[in-house]
């Protein structure tokens, strides 16, 4: 399987229509090529690229930040002495100053197919900057590790933000070349937009289901993205962040495991077992202990689950984890009607919405959990025809059938 970042490399027909440009490079840690080579220092190195520029986005070129709305400042790459505009930093927008740095921006960033990750509107942004200064963008197309699968509601209007774009499900199952075509088309952009696609991406295929096991090192492209489980279970686990409950950052399993210090996680699978069984299908569940050493209840032994998606009992056409988080919520809400499970601090510098609303989209899910009266189907009746509709609305943009 070949990364676009790989044939661009090899291939010199493929980057004759950069000779004669100036190229600037949007990437970070896991933007490597297949022999683990930085596509800063693989691109630099090639004679007929004139590299005038690098971005990084949340989190640093580098990887340098840990947590969220850390920002990281512009540099100067001590290697290969070009600027390096942070695009998480003073701005989120790219300025006329930086869009005169280059003339083709290549964008070379390992997603994982959820709405909330802000790659995503990182990419949207920077679509838009060069539709309005006359600039070329090519993604580096890599696969999806989340695969093809679609799940969640759909962001309503008016709660764009940026841990959401635009009107995608929670799990869009696309790549980001195949995002970036959908914001040129949606949007309505007139901007030069190419794809260099991936070779041999089989996104149906076990046991990676979207990320070549074997075939490809995996490289955290975010401090807490440790692994190929995680970006399984990030299109659920990601709402943590908008609850008291620990999402298990200050772990070595971020965003797999879950918990709080007054949590019981009998009495909770229980009361997911007796409210909605079929949406923990595809993965197991293992009661467990930890003790966060940053961020959330540090330093305290915290009581919760570890959501297994690495073994031979997951399946991934089953696996709905967002679904199964809102299980969580909903049963954690059954056992105890006033735990205090909403985080109220400005998420993503977002002031006056809650954190859990920001990530869904709207406050359909909450309103749902926080309902006693509402069940499961109700839930399912909001999001399957958001799903339905975004399942014929993504057929035009595929690129890897």
């Amino acid at each position: 399987m070949k990364c676009g970042v790989d044939r661009l490399l090899e291939d010199p027909v493929l980057r004759r229509p950069l000779a004669g440009r100036r190229v600037a490079l949007l990437s970070h840690p896991a933007s490597v090529t297949r022999d683990l080579v930085h596509s800063l220092d693989a691109l630099a190195a090639l004679p007929d690229i004139d590299l005038a520029a690098a971005f990084g986005p949340q989190h640093g070129l580098r990887g340098d930040k840990q947590d969220n709305m850390v920002e990281s400042p512009d540099f100067t790459d001590p290697v290969h002495g070009i600027p390096v505009f942070s695009l998480y930093g003073k701005v989120r927008r790219p300025t006329a100053q930086m869009m005169d740095s280059f003339d083709v921006l290549l964008i070379d960033l390992q997603d994982l197919g959820c709405r909330v990750y802000t790659f995503a509107t990182t990419l949207l942004y920077v679509l838009e900057a060069a539709a309005a200064h006359g600039k070329s963008v090519w993604v580096l197309d890599r696969p999806n590790p989340a695969g093809r699968p679609i799940e969640g509601l759909k962001l309503r209007g008016g709660w764009e933000s940026f841990v959401g774009a635009g009107p995608l499900p929670m799990r869009h199952g696309l790549t980001l070349g195949e995002l970036a075509k959908w914001f040129v088309r949606t949007r309505g952009l007139e901007v030069e937009c190419e794809v260099v696609t991936m070779e041999g991406w089989a996104p149906a295929g076990a046991p990676g289901y979207g990320w070549p096991l074997g075939e490809r090192a995996w490289v955290n492209p975010s401090p807490n993205a440790s692994n190929l489980w995680m970006a399984r279970c990030y299109a659920g686990t990601v709402m943590l962040e908008g609850t008291t409950l620990s999402e298990g950052r200050g772990t070595t399993r971020p965003l797999e495991l879950f918990g709080a210090p007054d949590l019981a996680p009998r009495a909770l699978l229980a009361a997911m077992e007796s409210l909605a069984p079929q949406w923990m299908r595809g993965c197991r569940l293992r009661e467990c202990r930890f003790e966060p050493a940053f961020h959330k209840h540090a330093s305290t032994l915290c009581a919760g689950l570890q959501i297994h998606v690495e073994d031979a009992a997951y399946e991934h056409n089953a696996f709905r984890p967002w679904r199964l988080l809102a299980l969580v919520f909903k049963a954690l809400r059954s056992l105890r009607p006033d735990y205090a499970l909403w985080r109220d601090f400005p998420y993503e510098y977002e002031h006056g919405r809650l954190a859990i609303d920001l990530i869904n989209g709207s406050e359909l899910l909450r309103r749902w959990v926080d309902d006693s009266a509402a069940l499961a189907p109700d839930l399912d009746a909001l999001a399957a025809p958001d799903e339905q509709a975004w399942r014929e609305e993504r057929e035009a943009v595929l690129l890897y059938r």
